[in-house]
């Protein structure tokens, strides 16, 4: 698709200028075009925001103008002008000039971009060590400065810090840190907000901002949330199977979209004003070949009659759980951290209770607790009116039979080398659950097709799907032990919005047909509001407000409550 570059002012310089960019990559199958004829231009000072699904080119575009693509990738036609120079042309020492020092790039997961074994500040100063020569001491004092600069507390504390003593906040800060080290012209961010709480995204969006008004740069920042990119960039380009679909200014695109795939990005995002029974899909939107507007049953589902509920399915009485955060030098504890502090809750059967609260405020400590996976310090949990806490061995293994978990990271949750119909299965065999093999194959494949996946794919191992076919299957694994109780921890939290739709689609036909119960954990107060009847917040290892999910959203009690509302990204579109 060929676009006519946007307007700009003739004193404006254009900083990167991409033009007709096609990448392929060789594999088993053939030749697979990732990025075809792709045109975009990003102006000194501003920013370009590139919208896509996984796997719509996005990332490999930014490697491209890094020039950091793998070996089996070709490209096979294009030119990408950097400050008027091809960066195609250029040798491998001259490009090196050019990276980290007038284009730096943060990636998506800062985990695995930091070295575990090293020390923040030490990472920091390698990036001043290879562009620049300064003594130590000038290094450390420019890193403190830097820390100062992305906002991180304890600056020095963080310098000695390794990755893992921080948060994923704090870490993104330091990739942030190490990216503008040597105030770079271009300032690419591939996804790094993605699975952070929304305070965070919100803080790391004026930190951007700010550093690209400081520095005069130019900013490419790729992402998957068009909420999250109407707040930040001034031109948005939306790519779609390789190719740029619609490209303009944010206010354009947002406010009148063209192309239907772009109306169902922006469409598939949980509405914040009305609750429909199924969010729509960017699917609906690209068979939809008239380019109208969707239409969806927005009548709201039937809701539980919280005052008039009677049966009580999980009751939690002053729950404790603690840490040891420090040890004496005999090895005793000396401090504890209260991961969940005296927290009382009840759930009613057939309901949708929402838990949504920042990182480290307790929720999957939770979650965990509840299915007795920890150790508690105090208080009661009954689960059909028994004490799950006086349970023992057998009747524990019942127990985690009608209350299951659904956790956030699909991948991680399966094994590698186990076929997701085995996977499924064994969990119908541990708890002897039907007559024979024969007999489970058979269930497992009717649980592979309700969530959504064709019965064929039982033979086929974890790395052959996508992260929404995961969670797909990790749901069919919950749902094999016939659960009365299912708790989503952050369970669509990594996953891209048009994806997201459908799980979240799924959980509530599934919850309609089998009549189950969750708790809905997550950071995303527009998604918990969705799903819910009702939602607790939590804060400090303590819940700090429980309401209706009108109530908590549209009239919150709560300072902190009232933060988390604020702080949701892409309101005004």
């Amino acid at each position: 698709m060929i676009f006519v570059f946007l307007n700009q002012n003739k004193s404006e310089k254009t900083l990167l200028k991409v033009e007709n960019l096609s990448v392929s990559f060789k594999s088993n199958q053939g030749i697979v075009k990732a990025v075809d004829s792709v045109d975009f231009e990003i102006l000194k000072g501003k920013s370009l925001g590139l919208v896509g699904e996984s796997g719509s080119g996005k990332s490999v575009t930014a490697l491209a103008v890094m020039q950091l693509l793998p070996k089996q990738a070709i490209i096979e036609s294009g030119k990408i002008m950097f400050n008027e120079s091809e960066i195609i042309k250029l040798s491998r020492k001259e490009i090196r000039k050019i990276r980290g020092t007038k284009i730096s790039m943060i990636f998506q997961e800062p985990m695995t971009s930091l070295n575990p074994v090293m020390k923040c500040g030490k990472q920091v100063a390698e990036v001043y060590g290879q562009h620049k020569k300064h003594s130590k001491k000038e290094i450390k004092n420019l890193i403190i400065e830097l820390f100062e600069k992305v906002k991180l507390p304890r600056p020095l504390k963080i310098y000695d810090s390794y990755p893992h003593e921080i948060s994923g906040g704090q870490k993104q800060r330091v990739m942030i840190a190490m990216a503008i080290a040597n105030k770079p012209d271009l300032l690419i961010a591939d996804e790094p907000t993605t699975a952070l709480d929304v305070t965070v995204q919100q803080e790391l969006i004026f930190l951007l901002n700010d550093l690209k008004k400081e520095y005069g740069m130019g900013l490419l920042f790729i992402s998957h949330d068009l909420g999250l990119i109407s707040e930040l960039v001034d031109d948005v380009a939306v790519m779609y199977k390789g190719n740029i679909v619609e490209y303009g200014s944010v206010k354009e695109v947002f406010k009148n979209p063209k192309h239907n795939y772009t109306k169902g990005l922006i469409n598939c995002r949980p509405p914040v004003d009305s609750k429909p029974k199924r969010l729509s899909t960017v699917e609906d939107f690209l068979n939809d070949n008239e380019g109208q507007k969707v239409k969806l049953n927005y009548k709201t589902p039937q809701l539980i009659k919280i005052k008039n509920a009677k049966e009580i399915i999980l009751n939690v009485e002053k729950l404790d759980k603690r840490f040891v955060v420090d040890k004496n030098f005999l090895g005793k504890p000396k401090s504890f951290l209260n991961a969940v502090d005296e927290v009382s809750f009840e759930v009613f059967k057939g309901e949708t209770l929402g838990l949504v609260g920042e990182s480290g405020c307790g929720k999957t400590t939770l979650s965990r607790s509840l299915l007795r996976l920890l150790d508690t310090d105090g208080g009661k949990i009954y689960f059909d009116e028994k004490d799950v806490l006086l349970l023992n061995k057998k009747q524990l293994k019942d127990y985690r039979k009608n209350l299951n978990i659904v956790f956030q990271d699909p991948y991680s949750s399966l094994n590698p080398r186990i076929s997701i119909g085995r996977a499924i299965s064994e969990a119908m065999k541990v708890h002897k659950l039907y007559g024979s093999d024969k007999e489970r194959r058979q269930v497992t494949e009717e649980l592979i097709e309700k969530v959504g996946l064709s019965a064929d794919t039982y033979n086929r191992y974890p790395h052959e799907f996508s992260g929404g076919q995961r969670q797909r299957v990790v749901i069919a694994r919950a749902l094999a032990l016939k659960p009365k109780f299912l708790i989503c921890d952050e369970a669509v939290s990594a996953l891209d919005v048009s994806v997201q739709a459908k799980v979240l689609n799924l959980l509530n036909e599934l919850k309609e047909e089998f009549g189950l119960t969750y708790i809905f954990i997550s950071h995303d107060l527009n998604v918990v509001k969705y799903m819910s009847d009702r939602i607790m917040v939590m804060k400090d290892g303590k819940i700090v407000e429980v309401g209706t999910a009108d109530e908590v959203y549209n009239f919150p009690k709560e300072k902190y409550t009232k933060q988390l509302i604020a702080a949701i990204p892409g309101k005004k579109f």
